[in-house]
């Protein structure tokens, strides 16, 4: 059975996203109403400004206690994410996810519009245990040259 591609694994296919100035209790609102982990930070009509996540949302804002009716979401989102291509492979955008730290991925075709966010929760534990054995490897390869 072929691999999928991030594109062909995301459960919604809608963009979720929120203007800069809209406040974090907003953004939770919104993610909340779409049952999603993640919203993108957007300018109209395609510039990706950032991403937010549940875990933004907690480490950023409620450990910090801030208030979510005062603070932008500009304020506490991850700048500049790494974005991925619709055709990359899920254990490909998995490595990814474990070399960088991050669970999601937003998805970007090569004329620059954003199509989506993979999330780490996208992937089959199969697509998993492929990262992971690639990921080890690679661990194998700089232990080699070290």
């Amino acid at each position: 059975m072929a691999e999928r591609t991030v594109f062909q694994s995301i459960s919604q296919r809608h963009v979720l996203n929120i203007g800069p100035q809209a406040t974090v209790r907003e953004a939770a609102g919104v993610m909340t109403r779409a049952s999603c982990s993640s919203v993108l930070v957007m300018m109209p009509p395609q510039e990706l400004l950032g991403i937010v996540t549940e875990r933004d949302l907690v480490m950023r804002v409620l450990a910090k206690g801030l208030d979510p009716e005062r603070t932008t979401v500009r304020e506490v989102m991850t700048a500049k994410p790494i974005c991925v291509q619709p055709g990359m492979l899920v254990s490909d955008a998995v490595v990814v996810m474990i070399e960088r730290g991050f669970r999601h991925l937003p998805i970007v075709g090569q004329d620059g519009r954003v199509m989506g966010v993979f999330s780490v929760r996208d992937a089959l534990p199969r697509e998993v245990g492929a990262a992971l054995s690639q990921t080890e490897f690679h661990a194998q390869v700089d232990d080699a040259r070290a």
